[in-house]
């Protein structure tokens, strides 16, 4: 049975949930329940799946307190910034596709070559099939249900695999799912590893993963197995430019606000910051000022603050507050922060100055509110630093002039950018969200994940005469004019 244990800060505790978590011995019985389900759902017509989708929407309201008391649970994360961060963004997507899917089933007509004179073409998006979403910790929420809304729309079966470190989330989404869903349609697969590593054995569809960029190449990998396609939502190190023309006390507030939402749990947070050394200190005062205007504290009291959650688990807490000590051992300074309380997960908002590049803070993915500071002379300095590494998910510009950030954008490679902001470019459905080589591969949001879940078959319908006859064997010479002039005039 899956079952959400939810504990308040009065020490009580709330089970909320209480149904069937299906198991690797389940797959058997459920991936073929799924198969012959996707091939009826091939013919779902638009009005069926808006209805699905109106039914996830309402259901989400009808679990929203659940919802903000499990990740409370979780990793004390804070019934606003749920709301924010987890409910306010997938309702989004579930509108979206709502208001559109009806436009996007419709077949595309495309132009067709005078070669194929009297031919009509068109590109015609049919589902994909079974589809496997594997979800991760840091929006546990938003990143299992945004997909399965695209997947809805698309008009395909899922089957999903939530976080086992969020496991309350995990429980209610199972409930939530269940409520409208039969198992041959979505079913929840909840479990660590091996129950990630059972799925992966099946021929699935399409695979649609986000996480990190190491178990992305373990998923791709067993794709490969069954040759299915997949969506490689990832990671990196996302690069954050002040220029010198830059507002800076604007750029500080806007970084420190996308740094330490969710705790800089956040795959595309700014990762670290380049900015002219003459701007370092003046940019460390207003980031600090920003951070103690968010937390309504200062610094030696945000433990205390209930709207800054926690790392996810005592394994990331080890690994994220060992670049400080590594960083400070290589002639980093901790700026301002650095406060831990280990038997919490907590971390402080931290900012480190005087950052060398081979510490291990800018080699790694931090995944937490840690924000390490590196100069540059010229800009051109800045660029080769994010040129040297992997291609980031996002890549962000401050300036105050257009051709500043043109020149940024043109010298360099991300999935994602904002100029004089972050994050912000996940909210517009209209722009592809996705990486690029080792940050991800492919892109979903609005249209682009309806696409992500949907094959674009190409159909061609010739008419009973056809040109293309004029070309049939024998070879003759009449055949070699018809070749010659078409290849001259008409290709």
């Amino acid at each position: 049975m899956s079952q959400a244990t939810l504990s308040h800060s009065n020490g009580s505790v709330t089970h909320v949930s209480s149904i069937k978590s299906f198991t690797p011995s389940d797959i058997g019985r459920v991936f073929p329940a799924q198969k012959a389900k996707s091939l009826e759902l091939r013919l779902s017509t638009a009005k069926e799946r808006i209805a699905k989708l109106k039914k996830l929407k309402n259901v989400i309201f009808k679990y929203q307190t659940e919802i903000q008391k499990a990740l409370y649970a979780d990793f004390h994360k804070s019934a606003r910034e749920v709301d924010i961060s987890e409910i306010l963004p997938t309702i989004g997507e579930i509108n979206d596709a709502i208001k559109h899917v009806k436009s996007w089933m419709r077949p595309v007509n495309v132009s067709t070559p005078i070669t194929l004179l009297g031919s009509s073409s068109k590109i015609v998006y049919e589902p994909k099939g079974v589809c496997l979403i594997i979800a991760p910790w840091n929006y546990p929420f938003h990143l299992a249900v945004a997909p399965i809304a695209a997947a809805i729309a698309a008009g395909n079966t899922i089957i999903l695999k939530p976080s086992e470190f969020t496991p309350n989330t995990a429980a209610i989404v199972n409930t939530m799912l269940a409520d409208i869903f039969q198992e041959n349609e979505v079913a929840v697969f909840e479990g660590d590893v091996s129950v990630s590593t059972a799925l992966l054995e099946q021929p699935f569809d399409h695979i649609f993963f986000t996480g990190s960029t190491p178990v992305g190449k373990v998923v791709m990998e067993a794709a490969a197995k069954h040759l299915t396609t997949v969506t490689l939502e990832l990671g990196g190190k996302s690069p954050t430019i002040v220029a010198d023309d830059a507002d800076l006390k604007l750029a500080a507030e806007r970084i420190m606000w996308g740094k330490f939402l969710n705790a800089g749990q956040t795959c595309v947070a700014p990762d670290y910051v380049l900015i002219p050394k003459a701007k370092v200190d003046k940019f460390v005062s207003f980031a600090r000022e920003a951070t103690e205007k968010y937390f309504h504290s200062k610094e030696d009291k945000f433990a205390e603050n209930p709207d800054f959650c926690r790392i996810i688990n005592s394994k990331n807490f080890g690994r994220v507050s060992s670049y400080i000590d590594e960083a400070v051992k290589k002639g980093a300074k901790v700026a301002f922060g650095g406060k831990l309380k280990s038997d919490e997960n907590f971390i402080a908002p931290t900012i480190l100055t005087d950052v060398p590049l081979n510490a291990k803070i800018m080699e790694d993915e931090i995944f937490g509110p840690l924000l390490p500071i590196v100069t540059y002379d010229h800009l051109d300095d800045a660029i080769k630093i994010i040129n040297d590494k992997p291609k980031p998910l996002a890549l962000y510009i401050f300036s105050d002039k257009t051709k500043t950030a043109k020149y940024i954008l043109k010298r360099t490679s991300s999935g994602g950018s904002v100029v004089n902001d972050v994050i912000l470019h996940l909210v517009n459905s209209n722009l592809p969200f996705g990486g690029i080589n080792h940050s991800g591969h492919g892109s979903y949001h609005g249209l682009f994940g309806f696409k992500a879940f949907s094959h674009e078959r190409s159909v061609l319908q010739t008419p009973k005469l056809s040109i293309v006859k004029l070309m049939y064997p024998p070879y003759t010479g009449f055949v070699k004019m018809v070749v010659d002039s078409t290849t001259r005039f008409f290709v």
